[in-house]
């Protein structure tokens, strides 16, 4: 009896885990948000798209503040 209680044990055991794995996705890319656009900012259309440059840098207007972007 005892060896039916560690078999049924074990089997026990090895369903409760789980083959499924989880995947984390990371960004390697941080976020530049700039509150308040400088004097100096230049309102440029790219493709009828709004862009603010300084620094010669592209921003794009949100509802954060300026955040960068690659055109």
């Amino acid at each position: 009896m005892r060896t039916y209680f560690l078999i049924f044990g074990i089997v026990i055991l090895y369903s409760a885990t789980s083959c499924v794995s989880g995947v984390a996705v990371k960004s390697a890319h941080t976020i530049t948000v700039v509150k308040v656009a400088p004097k100096h900012h230049k309102i440029v259309i790219v493709k009828g798209k709004r862009y603010y440059f300084w620094n010669g840098k592209h921003y794009k207007k949100t509802k954060k503040g300026y955040t960068f972007v690659r055109v």
